[in-house]
């Protein structure tokens, strides 16, 4: 007996849950990390080459 959602209903779904717990668990907190810390290898590059250490320059 069918109840309305066929096999490959359940298998889309089911793969549709696999890819969001990967986002949510693996993908973003990596991409953040990744993110901020590559924004922080700039400014500190930044500040190595260009800028000078932060302060008052009096």
């Amino acid at each position: 007996m069918n109840n309305g959602i066929s096999t490959a209903a359940k298998d889309e779904k089911q793969r549709e849950w696999r890819a969001f717990f990967f986002i949510t668990i693996f993908l973003f907190p990596i991409l953040s990390v990744a993110a901020v810390g590559g924004y922080g290898f700039f400014v500190w590059m930044m500040q190595v080459f260009f800028l000078g250490p932060p302060g008052h320059m009096g």
